[in-house]
């Protein structure tokens, strides 16, 4: 799928969130907010750093947006993630009100907008995002892997 030059300004954006969380030994996933074109929110996982397991990319790129706006509804907003997200943070999304989900690469193990769970489409909550998927996937999915696999490697050394 082609977007415009706008999502790839957005997601190169995200990306710069994700590795931001690379540097800190957090799973490299970034996220940012977006208000008529304006990014209004950003935030990358940190899980580890806070001992948090809420502390995701997608939720603290949305707390700063409602931070920013005075509101805890982002309506008209959009949210870029480097990784299709979770079912927390797919429902923390649709609790904002967010109205497009843009995302790069599917995760298979705990994905929710359609790897495990395509929340977004199930017409079971009051608000519906509409998802787009693919967006520098090839970024996305090298910045994961060279994460995880130096991960092992350090695992590895240490048994």
């Amino acid at each position: 799928m082609k977007f415009d030059e706008l999502k790839y300004q957005f997601m190169s954006e995200a990306l710069k969130e994700a590795s931001k969380a690379f540097e800190h030994n957090e799973v490299p996933i970034g996220a940012v907010v977006v208000h008529e074109n304006k990014i209004i929110g950003r935030g990358h996982n940190q899980v580890e750093g806070l001992k948090d397991s809420t502390a995701h990319a997608e939720i603290i790129a949305i707390t700063a947006a409602e931070n920013y706006v005075n509101d805890w509804r982002l309506t008209g907003c959009d949210i870029f993630v480097t990784v299709e997200p979770c079912i927390m943070c797919v429902g923390a999304i649709l609790s904002a009100r967010i109205k497009n989900i843009y995302f790069g690469v599917f995760d298979p193990k705990f994905g929710a907008c359609g790897s495990l769970y395509n929340i977004p489409h199930e017409g079971k909550m009051n608000h519906k995002a509409k998802v787009s998927s693919g967006l520098m996937a090839d970024e996305c999915s090298t910045l994961i892997q060279t994460f995880f696999k130096q991960k092992r490697i350090k695992d590895a050394k240490t048994k």
